[in-house]
């Protein structure tokens, strides 16, 4: 069965096709809002996860699988989420600057209308070069930082700035590709 994908990510996108899964795009309109209280960042990322797969998989017939995922960028407990504009980015991008921070990716797995088979995430390690003014300016110029958590794609522009990853590559564009595929398995072991 075809594996539904709650996001409209084309960096998500791009991971699954590359890895070979068939699947299917329906976004879930869900707003993955701000952290809570005290919430630590793993938990808003899977809260937020789960949200958007229990809302594309209440619309679909029962036995479908729905995955879906929710990236955040963290610092010292602080979530950076996507810049609103230059201004945020620039600031993202200044308190990232010389520093290792961690990309959380949370993955949901539900098989519709509402059971969760699965909801966990990964944390992955990177560290940034120090930046100058320039070198922000420069990349805030472009369109790059403003629809990423963090305010930077790693496989992009910002691939420069990065002189260090511990862990998942794949997680930090979006979607942890091994986490999934043994999320997955587990799923054709347990139907």
């Amino acid at each position: 069965m075809k594996l539904i994908l709650a996001s409209i990510s084309p960096r998500r996108e791009e991971l699954l096709r590359k890895a070979g899964y068939d699947f299917e795009v329906r976004p879930s309109g869900v707003d993955e809002g701000e952290p809570g209280a005290g919430e630590l960042p793993e938990d808003f990322a899977r809260r937020a996860a789960r949200a958007k797969a229990l809302a594309v998989a209440s619309a679909l017939p029962a036995g479908n699988w729905v995955l879906g995922a929710d990236t955040v960028v963290t610092l010292d407990g602080l979530v950076l989420q996507k810049p609103a504009g230059p201004a945020e980015a620039a600031r993202m991008l200044r308190l990232l600057a010389g520093r290792t921070h961690q990309v959380i990716t949370a993955i949901c797995l539900v098989k519709a209308p509402d059971h969760i088979h699965a909801l966990t995430h990964e944390t992955t390690q990177v560290t940034f070069a120090e930046l100058s003014d320039e070198d922000i300016r420069a990349y805030i110029a472009t369109p790059e930082p403003y629809d990423k958590a963090g305010g930077y794609a790693v496989q992009g522009l910002a691939s420069k700035f990065v002189t260090h990853i511990a862990g998942s590559h794949s997680n930090v564009v979006g979607l942890p590709i091994a986490l999934l595929r043994r999320v997955l398995t587990s799923r054709e072991a347990h139907p």
